[in-house]
Order: C-alpha cells, then sequence, then structure tokens
C-alpha cells in the first residue's frame, strides 16, 4: 500500500495530461512487479558492510520470551558486526530489541521476511546472508523454513559461513527445531507425545535428514523446544527412536529448552544454559542412547507403524542429563563426549507400551561403549594409514564414528576396502550393516 501510494503521487504531480497518462501505465505496472517481491526488508543501524569475523557458536531457545542474558551471548559473538533475522512471518520485533535494548554494540540489525520459496533466489537476500556475521531464526512454522531454505543459495550461504567466517548462528521454536542433523520438520503439522508414542509412524511424525544447516557438533542430533508448555518429552523421545530404527544409528542424541531456557553451544562445543533458575523452573536436556546398552541391543523392541513404541531396555533406553537454566549460565554440557557436565543431574528414560518413563541415574562413560562385541568381520591393517580392508563382507553400509560419537565417514561398503586417508590420526569405531547384522570394531588411524 506504502509503495501504491508513492506511485501516485508521483504520477499526479506531473502537470502535463499526456505524461500523466503514460507515466500511471508505466508506474502502476513497476508498483505491482514490487508489491510481487517475495521478502520484506526491515533495516536499523549502519547501511554500510563491516567484514569482521565472528566467534562461531549456536544459539538455541525453547520459544517463549527470549533469554537476555542468552541473546547477549549471541550477539557479542557477532564482534560488532551485522545481525540478520530470518523469518517467514512477523515483522521486524527484533531490530530495536537486538540493537538498542540489549547493550551490545552492532554495525546493523536487519530482519528479513521471506513470503515465499522465491526469495531464496533474490541476489539482495543472498548478499545479505553473505554479509552477516550473526544469523536468527525466528519462531513461527518450520516447514516454511525447510520448504522455502533448503538446497537453496539460502542454506549453502549459511553452512559456508558456518565453515569460513565464524558465522554465529542462533533460532527460537521453529528456529531452533532446525538447527540438528536431524530435524522435525512438521511437513503434516505438529504432533503431539501421545500421539507420537502411540503410533511412531503416524502420518505427522516427519523426522528428516536431508542435509539442511549444517552444525558438526550437532551430528546424529535432533532438537526440540517448548518442552515445558506443552509437554515433549514422549515426542522426541519418538523422533530418537526413530532415528534408530530407520537409519541404524548406534548413537542417537537430542537437545531439548523448556520454553523460557536457552542452550548456547560454543566453538569448542560446550554447551551453557541460560535460564530464570532460582526464581523459575527453566531446565535443558540433553539425551542420548544409552551406550551401556551398544553391542547388546540399544534399538527399540518395538518401533513400527500402528503400535505403541515399545523402548525399554530394562529401564535403561536412554540416559538424560537434566540442568537448570541460570542468568549466569554456570551450567554446562560437553557436546564432545556427551558424558563431562556440571550443575545437573543424570536421568534414565524408558517407553513401555506407548508410556513414558523417568528414574534418577547415575554417570555412565559413552567412551565405555566402544568395547569389541562379538562381530562378523575382521579388519586389517590396524593401525591403518590410508585404507581399512574388510574380510568376512564384501557388501552392506558402513559407518566411522569417533569416540564421542560423531560420525565422520559413511557409505556402501565396496570391495571391501573404506579410504580413510583424510581421517585425522587417533581411534575410531567402523560399524557395518549388512543383510544379516550390525557389528563394529575399533580401529587406529595413524
Amino acid at each position: 500500500m506504502i509503495a501504491l501510494n508513492w506511485c501516485l503521487t508521483m504520477v499526479f504531480s506531473r502537470k502535463n495530461k499526456d505524461v500523466k497518462i503514460v507515466l500511471l501505465l508505466f508506474i502502476l505496472v513497476g508498483c505491482q512487479i514490487a508489491s510481487a517481491q517475495p521478502y520484506t526488508s526491515y533495516f536499523t543501524g549502519n547501511t554500510t558492510d563491516v567484514d569482521t569475523i565472528g566467534q562461531g557458536g549456536i544459539c538455541l531457545m525453547g520459544g517463549a520470551t527470549e533469554d537476555d542474558n542468552a541473546m547477549i551471548w549471541f550477539l557479542e559473538r557477532a564482534n560488532e558486526g551485522d545481525v540478520l533475522v530470518l523469518r517467514a512471518s512477523g515483522s521486524d520485533g527484533y531490530n530495536d530489541y537486538m540493537f538498542n535494548q540489549l547493550g551490545v554494540t552492532l554495525n546493523s540489525v536487519e530482519t528479513i521476511v521471506c513470503s515465499s520459496a522465491a526469495a531464496s533466489d533474490e541476489t539482495y537476500v543472498q548478499q545479505a546472508i553473505e554479509d552477516a556475521e550473526a544469523i536468527w531464526f525466528a519462531g513461527g512454522d518450520q516447514w516454511d523454513y525447510v520448504s522455502y531454505w533448503r538446497n537453496t543459495a539460502v542454506d549453502s550461504l549459511i553452512n559456508w559461513g558456518i565453515q569460513n567466517k565464524g558465522l554465529v548462528v542462533g533460532g527460537t521454536s521453529a528456529g531452533m527445531a532446525i538447527q540438528g542433523e536431524y530435524y522435525f520438520s512438521a511437513e503434516n503439522g505438529t504432533v503431539t507425545s501421545a500421539t507420537a508414542l502411540g503410533n511412531p509412524y503416524v502420518n505427522n511424525v516427519t523426522v528428516d535428514n536431508t542435509p539442511f544447516i549444517q552444525h558438526d557438533i550437532l551430528t546424529n542430533t535432533i532438537t526440540d523446544t517448548h518442552y515445558d508448555n506443552p509437554d515433549r518429552k514422549g515426542r522426541h523421545v519418538t523422533f530418537l527412536a526413530r532415528m534408530v530404527t530407520d537409519n541404524g544409528l548406534t548413537f542417537a542424541q537430542g537437545i531439548a529448552c523448556d520454553e523460557y531456557t536457552a542452550v548456547c553451544i560454543d566453538e569448542n562445543g560446550i554447551a551453557k544454559v541460560y535460564g530464570g533458575h532460582p526464581t523459575y523452573d527453566d531446565n535443558a536436556y540433553f539425551i542420548r542412547v544409552n551406550c551401556d546398552n551398544i553391542g547388546t541391543g540399544h534399538e527399540p523392541e518395538n518401533c513400527t507403524s500402528g503400535n505403541p513404541l515399545d523402548w525399554n531396555r530394562s529401564n535403561t533406553a536412554l540416559q538424560v542429563y537434566e540442568v537448570k537454566g541460570t542468568a549466569s549460565a554456570n551450567n554446562s554440557f560437553d557436546l564432545n563426549d556427551w558424558t563431562s557436565a556440571t550443575g545437573g543431574q543424570w536421568e534414565s528414560w524408558w517407553v513401555n507400551q506407548g508410556t513414558l518413563n523417568e528414574a534418577s541415574s547415575s554417570q555412565i562413560d559413552c567412551t565405555a561403549g566402544f568395547t569389541d562385541h562379538e562381530h562378523h568381520f575382521t579388519i586389517y591393517p590396524n593401525p591403518a594409514q590410508d585404507q581399512l580392508l574388510v574380510e568376512s563382507v564384501s557388501v552392506g553400509m558402513f559407518k566411522i564414528y569417533d569416540l564421542s560419537g560423531k560420525i565422520h565417514l559413511k557409505g556402501t561398503l565396496e570391495s571391501g576396502l573404506i579410504d580413510i586417508e583424510n581421517l585425522v590420526p587417533g581411534a575410531y569405531m567402523l560399524e557395518i550393516t549388512a543383510i544379516s547384522f550390525t557389528a563394529n570394531q575399533k580401529f587406529i588411524k595413524e
């Protein structure tokens, strides 16, 4: 409407009648084209770009009002550069908050609201992403984000920035939900815990791992938000069960936040938890497959279509670290080993016939899961430098993990040879899935 009013003003400010008619046709056509622009930009600050290197990191917020201390952490990591807010609905609510209200010096804050997938092809949008030192994803519908930006210049430029210029990335609600290697896409709408636990393959349990926003530290990880309102523990566990069942994961991990809680992960993989405890009961959760069960049976006993989820494993299916969020974020969790932690408590979670159960537990060292269980193949040489030769099986799928559970290589086993030349020297686990078995062995890369 503003653009149209400007166009009409331009026409009727002219004195010549014929000129008015020509200009009216010309400008109204131009305004109609402009009104179809697939994005809207709201800009605050200095329009001259500054080229700084950010500190990297990830800020995950649970979906209610932003935690100011976590947001300050996020903004400071932009190193006085440019912050870009990406969203598919809403307007400029973040601009003044980020630029003026938190006491962090920034060059600019720009919000770009994308109304369709076509915005991904716009040079202006692409340049804004390339120039940003920090990118924040607002709440909304994460399927809009996935369907608009996945496999486009948007996610390519964001991933380039993460890997090459210390781009710090954050998001709340839907913006948090898209940050893991695995994500609940909400393609068919949202889902409750009761529905997901009652049938893990109901149509709206859409667990996706098509490459999107790529953080190495969140490999094999799926996030969830609004954990306390409504209760989402059950559906999150269902997502993890689908990851293990559908993808053959040995390690599946989850990070979740209550509504007023934030998890901020630095460039070293240390997650600090912000919130309002002790005044408020704000929690974050770090969930993983119980590594004590690896090699002896870690998968759900029953994760099939039309049946309630059953993932018991003697009441030890999942190990969970629950930790309070505080203003100073003095409680933390190490995502490098998923074991080292401060300020929280360990729990066991399991599912009996669609009902989630929780109990206090003790810390388990996940590196203990890397033991040679009964296996169906041999590998040599070990230690190895450039290649592994797998004997006794020549066809199957393979994955290579480090001792924190991070996948470094995966693919199809061909002729029994696996190229490991680009692996950093160290200890790894080779897992092979063939027609009749899944087995693993430890090896050393020299």
